[in-house]
């Protein structure tokens, strides 16, 4: 169990407390939804956790395998639905190590499709995946997708 406490601080803005390191971070109703857009939105966080969750398994699931993912990047694009108001979609476009055998490239879209927040978000979320392992080199890309 890991303890966080939340204060609405007013104009649609939330601070976050996490209590085991004490980090805070804060929210903000994005502009489209009458706040300001000042910091991340409640659904900007789901969507960056999601991102931040699959790197972090790829760099569990890797250090086995000594694939060194230092570098590596994610962008990321959500977009919103109407009635109702949700995700209802989140484009991942990966940029990893270049070099790696087929294999470990296989590996690594594998792995991120196993992520403890992927499999916690609704199946009604779109989620697309692009592959691009050109990390090392940008001058020279090379595109997989999925």
């Amino acid at each position: 169990m890991v303890e966080m406490n939340l204060k609405y601080l007013g104009n649609l803005n939330v601070e976050a407390r996490h209590e085991p390191s004490g980090k805070i971070i804060r929210t903000a109703a994005p502009v489209d939804n009458q706040g300001d857009g000042s910091s991340f939105s409640p659904t900007d966080l789901l969507s960056t956790s999601l991102a931040a969750c699959i790197l972090t398994i790829m760099g569990i699931k890797s250090k086995d395998r000594l694939i060194d993912l230092e570098g590596s990047t994610v962008k990321l694009r959500k977009h919103m639905g109407v009635e109702p108001r949700r995700i209802s979609q989140l484009e991942l476009e990966f940029h990893l190590p270049k070099g790696l055998a087929e294999d470990e490239q296989s590996f690594l879209k594998e792995t991120a499709r196993t992520c403890p927040v992927c499999e916690s978000i609704s199946s009604s979320i779109e989620l697309d995946y692009q592959f691009i392992f050109d990390v090392g080199d940008l001058t020279t890309k090379t595109q997989v997708t999925s």
